[in-house]
């Protein structure tokens, strides 16, 4: 796919005026169900930057870039001539012609090069490359099928050096995966793209300024969802060097080292780790690490992927500290108070709680984990409690916000009544028995993420899920947000809030960070539009609250601009007369 024509920010800006949100006249509350279907690790201009428009409202995608935010620099402040590459199916790819470069400091079309059916997944398919030793990822006809490339750094502390304070300049540098950070993907050619815009398809709002809610990766911000806000590890374990949980970052505020093409460490020990870096002068850091930078955030909050005390975590990893149960609030308390039906539905939750009489277990009534076929290739087979588990190796304990709360621990009502396998979902949908308020997490295979995922099938998983709402019998008055959890290291023109056009939006010291795809799909709207207000996903929990009468659960959400842009609805809060909110 070629680059289009550039359009200003002055032009855009001024394009924005046809978006067609006010002729919805829509209201929050004609809507009885809300669905959150969750996925993982893209930017914005990665998955959807080549949208085009919507009913002749434009999407500021990779078009709209200007050079300064499109163009990325290296450590000398000037622009990279080439892109440097590691990934083993982009890194021996020869110029064309009489190029210099196979990859121009610019962005590229990711399918050029990894085609949706080819042969570079991890085998068994979903387990991560790193668990296979096989980082940069597997050469074409050497993996299994679904076009996945390496994964890339999305941590804490590297993305707030890749932002740049607005300029988003800095992504290959602060990358471990370098310049694949610039690769996008064919959206026109993408399953959910397609489904849209057949015959008969429900109307849709794209969110074209939509953040992840705070700087780093899925842990951080699965918490930032359900809880709008960063948890703290409560006097987390003392230990060595080597093994202790807080991260350890350069004068640039680095904790991913970068390949060497691309930046000079400042200093020898970088790791991101669960935990922000110690604070200069923490009598508990041990001997041989720094303390944090003046200026960056540092201390006991977890910012990094870290298992729960409550099952599930990896069953190959029993020696890593979890963190103890959390106890602040969560929206899912909020709805509960209130007496409103709600469930977190995860892919493969059977399997891991090990119930046999689940509709999602696969695993038969042998005392083994087994399929049709024999014994499960891709469960990682252990017995918690007395109870044969079967979890699948692509499942993601740390996708799994509301486990890490002490309300919802094994044994608990709050799991019993509210932690559910997806194919419930899938049951509650086509009968029409959705609560009030669903959240799905397709398991790992099935989520999109690069590096474990293929892309494409994660996007056909998407849009079976959207079909089971729509075509369903809740589907008249049920809103479905389409939301990923942040951005995966890749590349994004617009800046975040507080910075250029978005200076006003909502935020905070832990971000917002970069721009993520969301969408709102709804038989109930009257036609699709784009909307360009400027949110994080805080506003997804804002719009819950909303919509059911519930009390914020911080400043962020209280905060941040109403999702109710995207519907047209400009209506008053219908619960401020209520005490409770």
């Amino acid at each position: 796919m070629s680059l289009r024509i550039h359009l200003s920010r002055f032009a855009l800006l001024a394009l924005a005026g046809l978006s067609s949100l006010d002729a919805q006249a829509g209201s929050l509350r004609d809507y009885n169900h809300i669905v959150v279907i969750l996925q993982e690790n893209h930017s914005f201009d990665n998955l959807w930057g080549f949208w085009g428009e919507v009913d002749g409202a434009p999407v500021n995608g990779i078009a709209q870039a200007d050079a300064p935010h499109r163009l990325q620099l290296g450590a000398d402040g000037k622009p990279f001539g080439c892109l440097f590459q590691n990934d083993v199916n982009l890194k021996d790819v020869k110029p064309a012609g009489d190029a210099t470069c196979a990859f121009p400091n610019a962005p590229f079309d990711i399918e050029d090069y990894i085609k949706p059916r080819d042969e570079t997944c991890p085998k068994p398919y979903g387990e991560t490359f790193t668990k296979q030793g096989k980082r940069d990822g597997y050469a074409k006809g050497q993996g299994a099928p679904g076009g996945c490339t390496r994964d890339l750094t999305h941590s804490f502390y590297n993305e707030q050096f890749q932002i740049n304070d607005g300029g988003q300049n800095r992504y290959v540098m602060g990358s471990d995966a370098a310049g694949l950070v610039m690769g996008y993907y064919d959206t026109r050619q993408s399953p959910l793209y397609r489904y849209l815009h057949e015959a008969g398809a429900p109307s849709y709002v794209i969110s074209d300024n939509f953040f992840h809610a705070a700087f780093g990766g899925s842990f951080i911000n699965h918490q930032w969802l359900i809880a709008a806000r960063t948890p703290v590890f409560t006097n987390p374990p003392s230990l060595g060097a080597g093994q202790d949980l807080h991260s350890s970052i350069d004068a640039n505020g680095l904790a991913t080292k970068p390949p060497k093409e691309v930046y000079e460490a400042q200093q020898a020990l970088m790791r991101d780790r669960p935990l922000t870096a110690y604070c200069e002068g923490d009598a508990r850091m041990p001997s041989g690490l720094v303390g944090a930078p003046k200026g960056f955030i540092c201390g006991d909050w977890v910012v990094g992927t870290i298992s729960p005390q409550n099952w599930p975590w990896r069953p190959d990893e029993p020696s890593i500290p979890r963190l103890q149960p959390l106890t602040h609030a969560t929206i899912g308390d909020r709805l509960t108070e209130r007496r409103i039906d709600w469930a977190w539905y995860a892919g493969g939750w059977d399997n891991v709680e090990g119930k046999r009489d689940g509709r999602g277990w696969t695993n038969g009534a042998g005392p083994h984990c087994a399929n049709a076929q024999g014994a499960d290739p891709h469960a990682l087979e252990t017995v918690i409690d007395g109870v044969l588990r079967c979890p699948d190796k692509s499942f993601q304990y740390h996708h799994q916000a509301f486990d890490y709360f002490e309300k919802y621990g094994p044994g608990t009502d709050g799991r019993k009544n509210h932690l559910r396998d997806e194919e419930e979902f899938f049951d509650a949908a086509r009968e029409g028995r959705l609560p009030a308020v669903s959240f799905v997490k397709p398991l790992g295979s099935e989520n999109e993420h690069p590096g474990y995922a293929s892309e494409d099938k994660g996007d056909s998983h998407l849009v079976k899920l959207v079909k089971a709402v729509v075509d369903g019998t809740n589907g008249n008055d049920t809103l479905i947000i389409i939301a990923y959890d942040e951005h995966g290291g890749a590349w994004d023109h617009v800046p975040p809030p507080p910075h250029g056009d978005n200076a006003n939006g909502a935020h905070d010291e832990w971000g917002p960070g970069t721009r993520i795809p969301v969408m709102l799909i709804a038989r109930k709207l009257a036609r699709s539009g784009v909307d360009h207000v400027a949110h994080d996903t805080t506003a997804i929990a804002k719009l819950i609250e909303e919509r059911f009468c519930l009390a914020p659960l911080g400043e962020r959400d209280k905060t941040v601009a109403s999702l109710k842009s995207a519907l047209g609805d400009k209506s008053a809060d219908a619960c401020k007369a209520d005490t409770n909110r």
